[in-house]
């Protein structure tokens, strides 16, 4: 199949900065959607694979897995978009279709390994996959998203639902939250303030626990009941036993003890941020003693990305985004770092040919 000629940022090595880089794209195949890129938002994840801190990074590393754009072409087998159609592509951009998991709809866990956005070696060849940091991206159309028309109006906000919307979504979905419930939220970043948003409109009542005295007011404005500085000791044995769920956002090792008293019997305390080991161990007394649970969630299904999009466009949710140049793109990914970034990066892709 003929390749397209593309354009994105990319780091060519460990360490490397980001800079132009040309390279090539299929030709839409029979059940393929081709999408021009309008924003794309930047993870956390992103300065993590640039940086190869999982330890699997692949070079030429091209991210991008928040990616909102339009349809410029389909295959001949294409039933579900036509050109000048809205269009999002997250995490994911194929998987096995065969396994246990992708039989259940649970793609992200697939047997065989999903393939990520950005980051993928696809099969059989083994080349890589580049991401959204690019004009253009062409994916199967089972793993194309539809976004909501009511969302049309803020499209660069839409873009990190595709990952920090999914992410935070998933477990709330998967946990069953419920309305009356009480949630706490760690972290009040790019993940935690859409956690906030979502639980709020699902009628959790939500405590947001942070370590930046100064986000007190941004927690109240999403919709946060209360707001706890987790480094005071004492506000926090406050709200000893008192919540149903706790989904921790922070993406780099931490420690979680503290949070485990906070929880009620048959509490669960979620980790969607980090993938490195915490820096202490889980404190077991705690765990046993209240039937407490540890668990871990993994991005979302494509299912649950179509569902997240369109339970935001319900309830007229996006991120509170600040919008960039992909010429700073390694200015952006110093203050991701150093926890500078007040929710989220979105790149304007259109300034990819300026």
């Amino acid at each position: 199949m003929p390749n397209t000629p593309a354009l994105g940022y990319a780091a060519k090595s460990s360490g490397a900065k980001l800079g132009p880089f040309t390279f090539e794209r299929r030709e839409p195949g029979a059940h393929d959607v081709s999408i021009k890129i309008e924003y794309c938002g930047v993870c956390h994840s992103d300065v993590h694979q640039v940086n190869n801190d999982w330890m699997n990074s692949l070079y030429p590393c091209l991210p991008g897995h928040e990616i909102v754009g339009r349809v410029t072409a389909v295959g001949a087998h294409v039933k579900n978009y036509q050109v000048g159609d809205l269009a999002a592509v997250g995490c994911m951009v194929d998987s096995c279709q065969h396994c246990t998991s992708c039989a259940e709809g649970n793609e992200q866990y697939c047997e065989n390994g999903f393939l990520s956005t950005y980051n993928g070696p696809f099969v059989p060849d083994g080349s890589n996959t580049y991401g959204g940091y690019s004009d253009h991206i062409v994916v199967r159309e089972n793993f194309v998203l539809r976004v909501p028309a009511s969302l049309a109006g803020n499209l660069k906000g839409v873009a990190p639902l595709l990952c920090a919307g999914v992410t935070t979504f998933s477990p709330l979905k998967h946990w069953n939250i419920k309305a009356g419930q009480n949630i706490g939220i760690v972290g009040l970043g790019g993940l935690g303030h859409v956690a906030t948003k979502l639980a709020v409109a699902m009628g959790a009542k939500v405590t947001v626990f942070t370590t930046t005295l100064t986000k007190e007011a941004a927690a109240k404005k999403l919709g946060a009941s209360e707001v706890v500085y987790s480094k005071n000791p004492l506000a926090m044995m406050a709200h000893k036993e008192k919540y149903d769920f706790i989904l921790s956002t922070v993406p780099e090792p931490h420690d979680i003890n503290p949070y485990l008293n906070l929880l009620k019997r048959d509490g669960t305390i979620v980790l969607v941020g980090v993938l490195q080991p915490l820096t202490k161990g889980t404190d077991n007394m705690q765990v046993a003693t209240k039937r407490r649970s540890v668990a871990g969630s993994l991005i979302g299904s494509i299912k649950e990305t179509q569902e997240v999009l369109d339970f935001c466009g319900k309830h007229n949710i996006t991120a509170d985004v600040e919008l960039i140049d992909i010429a700073t793109i390694n200015e952006a990914f110093k203050k991701v770092e150093k926890g500078e970034v007040p929710f989220r990066y979105v790149i304007d892709m259109k300034s990819l040919n300026r």
